[in-house]
């Protein structure tokens, strides 16, 4: 292989396997570029398209520090959003390890207790985990913390777009703080990512209060072989997708995404009846059954599988064809991550089949599609205020240690941005509370568990403090002894003349006993009867830019993809509905009947304060949309301008309802003074931006005939 410099600065023993092991004549753009950055110890952000040799880029520079250094015992920690991503990548990260004489392991959830004391005995030089285990290893009484983390260098982030948009990203910057106090040094942060609006921030977001070189490194790689193909359709309904799907490419492997579990089942159930060979993957399916339908796919030629955006991760599910959407994902960055699926064959081009299967969902595709071919891709922005976070980790410290100093918390804690000096009042404030509802209690200046935090959260609980996320009542769903997968109890709504009927794995399931205090259901095969489940998903919410994209397809009627005759015939068909928009206003219309709407395709966020403070001239029907607001009959755009005149975009954010079930759902809320908890959601909920954009355009007024 050709040597550049920066191939001559490994180890020569990851030179030699480079070469002689793994047969490769070069290394790849991103690969070359991170040697010296990750071989000198800086942080950086690895970017690139799926595929494109992010592992190995961090790997095997990691594996040289490894050797020229000397490192022993647990040296990298490799942190992934899901299990399944651990498990896929482990033979990956092994094989290569294995080639200089170092080991890999994994723990999480599925891993049994004999295995997790053997890592406790004898750790791995490279550690695959996600942070809930960190959490697990750091506060359990099974584990030593401070033997196992103390030879600790360096930690990956996989996916780490999956983990910063949200709190888990926030726990995932608290774990690490900890580990790197046990390991008394700068832990060296590396960030993989196919899909990043805004790098520079994020990369000072995982390497906080860092003395550390920061580094971004996102060559322009290899330019594909051809441009990738994008085709947009319109089929009307899920049956009809089904049947186009089963129809269409038929010899060829298919990996169609669908946006809620519910779709999947439908979808899977849809093509099967078509005749054709129809897998499953989604995270509430049994891990047996998961895998191999998983396995199964990556083994076949001319079948299918539906999966959520489980998927959409870099699991290796075989040499795909073809990915196909049903309707569209909420974000750019996500049909990015299921483009990147495909492509991966010398001279192959990277697709995907949009099948909208409603109007919505049209407008949806056609918006985001204009935004992909302009460039534009969301920045990932970690959720302000996770003064809930902060209570979790005060009580898994207070585990992990007996007791700590009442201001101990910043020595742990106190580099991460969310906990800076800025909010420092504030989390006072979520300690006075915490001592004064006994989660906490202060002797001596000393805090220790308190009876209220000891009955929810200690020894005897403290798996239920591993996780910052709550999750929705499931029950286990079994055949025999296998366990299919889990589903939400309004799954077993009695049907009339008989019991239940549950779709799971793409097959139906007579109910034929649920036992209500284990949350097991027991099943049969059935006979005939299509099934149904359910699960309760709170649902992404359309951003600004998105819906503004849908304003502007609206507007000019033009499609950035290859559209089938029936897309262009469906958006005419739309459009003669929407004759009255306008790229450049809002507009409060009026249809025949008196029933008035403003347009303002500002996003579900921007619309919720927006209609909050339009007070009694809203209609309240229980649900907010994406682009417009429902007003009484007969409001006209003089009553909202009025309603709204001289009131900033800040105020009427600061208006921004949240409901009793948000502060409920917000785990850990119970430790947090409810008018704190309930600030911190407001700020989260508000879109300011799309509230000023839409105040300072015209807004029109539109009667329909």
């Amino acid at each position: 292989m050709s040597r550049p410099p920066a191939f001559d600065r490994l180890h020569p023993a990851v030179q030699h396997h480079v070469v002689n092991s793994l047969g490769w004549k070069a290394l790849r753009p991103l690969q070359e570029a991170a040697v010296g950055p990750v071989l000198d110890g800086d942080h950086a952000l690895l970017l690139a398209p799926t595929a494109g040799g992010k592992t190995e880029a961090a790997l095997l520079p990691l594996l040289s520090r490894m050797l020229q250094g000397g490192w022993r015992g647990l040296s990298v920690l490799w942190v992934c959003p899901i299990k399944a991503l651990l498990n896929n990548a482990e033979p990956r990260l092994h094989a290569c390890a294995d080639l200089v004489g170092r080991r890999v392991d994994r723990w999480h959830g599925d891993v049994g207790a004999a295995w997790r004391r053997r890592i406790a005995r004898e750790p791995p030089d490279l550690l695959l985990t996600t942070p809930e285990s960190i959490e697990v290893m750091l506060v359990s009484g099974r584990t030593e913390p401070r033997a196992l983390f103390q030879d600790v260098q360096a930690v990956v982030v996989d996916e780490l777009h999956a983990f910063a948009g949200d709190d888990r990203g926030w726990h995932l910057l608290a774990v690490l703080e900890r580990v790197r106090r046990l390991a008394g040094r700068e832990i060296q942060r590396l960030g993989l990512s196919a899909t990043i609006g805004n790098p520079a921030a994020l990369i000072e977001w995982l390497a906080p209060a860092s003395s550390r070189p920061r580094r971004i490194i996102a060559p322009a790689g290899e330019t594909p072989a051809r441009p990738a193909s994008v085709h947009l359709d319109y089929v009307g309904s899920l049956r009809n997708a089904a049947k186009v799907v089963a129809a269409l490419h038929r010899g060829e492997k298919r990996l169609v995404f669908c946006d809620s579990r519910a779709r999947v089942e439908a979808l899977a159930a849809e093509l099967r009846q078509a005749g054709a060979e129809t897998f499953v993957s989604h995270g509430s399916l049994g891990l047996d059954e998961r895998r191999r339908s998983e396995e199964a796919f990556a083994r076949g030629r001319d079948c299918v599988i539906a999966a959520t955006s489980t998927l959409e991760l870099g699991l290796d599910v075989g040499d795909l064809d073809r990915v196909i959407q049903i309707d569209a994902p909420a974000t750019v960055a996500g049909f990015l991550q299921r483009l990147g699926r495909t492509g991966r064959r010398a001279g192959a081009a990277r697709n995907c089949l949009f099948l909208a299967t409603a109007d919505d969902g049209f407008l949806r595709a056609a918006g985001l599609l204009r935004l992909w071919r302009a460039g534009w891709v969301e920045p990932v922005v970690p959720p302000p205020d996770p003064f809930h976070v902060f209570a979790q980790q005060i009580l898994a410290l207070v585990l992990q240690e007996g007791r700590i100093g009442r201001a101990a918390w910043r020595d742990w804690l106190g580099r991460m941005p969310a906990f800076g000096a800025p909010a420092g009042g504030r989390l006072d404030d979520v300690l006075g509370f915490m001592l004064a509802r006994g989660f906490l209690h202060e002797e001596a200046g000393m805090l220790t568990m308190g009876v209220e935090g000891e009955r929810a959260f200690g020894r005897r609980h403290f798996l239920d403090l591993m996780s910052v996320f709550t999750g929705e009542p499931a029950f286990a769903v079994r055949h025999g002894r296998e366990e299919l997968g889990r589903v939400h109890p309004l799954s077993f709504q009695v049907r009339r003349g008989g019991p239940a009927v549950l779709l799971l794995a793409g097959r139906s399931w007579e109910v034929s006993h649920v036992d209500w205090s284990r949350r097991v259901a027991h099943v049969r095969a059935a006979a005939g009867e299509r099934g149904r489940s359910r699960w309760i998903g709170a649902g992404v919410p359309l951003g600004f830019e998105l819906c503004r994209a849908v304003r502007r397809v609206l507007a000019d009627g033009a499609l950035d993809a290859e559209p089938s005759r029936r897309a262009r015939g469906r958006l005419a068909e739309i459009r003669g509905g929407f004759a009255w928009v306008d790229d450049a206003a809002t507009a409060v219309v009026r249809d025949a009947a008196g029933a008035s709407r403003w347009w303002t395709f500002a996003g579900l966020r921007g619309n919720t304060a927006l209609g909050e403070a339009l007070g009694p001239l809203r209609r309240r029907t229980g649900r907010e949309e994406n682009l417009s607001i429902r007003l009484r009959d007969g409001v006209d755009a003089d009553e909202v301008r009025g309603r709204l005149d001289g009131r900033g975009a800040a105020a009427i954010a600061d208006g921004f309802p949240v409901a009793d079930e948000a502060l409920e759902s917000l785990k850990f809320s119970a430790c947090l003074p409810p008018t704190l908890a309930t600030d911190a959601l407001r700020t989260r909920g508000a879109d300011p931006a799309a509230v000023d954009a839409c105040l300072r355009e015209p807004l029109r007024h539109v009667v329909l005939a």
